[in-house]
């Protein structure tokens, strides 16, 4: 993984795990015991699912970038798909507080989008390669010895 791939994530997941912590605080104090639980697995279910398709996206670039959009898009679906599947499983859990974990995976998709959005608008990427020359000046065709 590049660096400013790395930075990247960096700067999506931590605000993501803040907007978690700060859920979490909010349903201990609103729900209890149970609301922190479901937030904080909340918050782990959104690093985890989209840190795994940022560097699935990431990686896809690289070797395949004509599949990049179409795998954009199926990366999406089957991270709603294994979301549904999850929140399947945990239906009827007692676990946690499932108002606090739907709340607070809102926020922190939302804060992930975000803060995505602010990484890659910062980031300095070139969008066109530049030429590997070896300290030769190039010639041009027009000039005279």
């Amino acid at each position: 993984m590049r660096s400013n791939d790395v930075r990247s994530l960096l700067q999506t997941a931590v605000p993501t795990a803040a907007a978690g912590v700060i859920a979490a605080v909010i349903s201990g104090l609103v729900v209890g015991g149970k609301g922190v639980v479901g937030a904080l697995v909340a918050t782990a279910v959104v690093i985890v699912f989209m840190g795994i398709g940022f560097i699935v996206l990431q990686r896809t670039a690289k070797s395949l970038p004509h599949l990049f959009q179409a795998m954009g898009l199926m990366l999406y679906a089957a991270q709603i798909l294994l979301l549904f599947v999850f929140l399947a499983v945990f239906k009827n859990t007692t676990l946690f507080h499932p108002r606090a974990f739907a709340i607070t995976l809102v926020v922190t998709t939302l804060v992930w989008t975000g803060a995505q959005t602010r990484a890659h608008m910062k980031a300095k990427i070139l969008y066109v390669e530049p030429d590997s020359t070896k300290g030769e000046k190039p010639e041009n065709p027009g000039s005279k010895p």
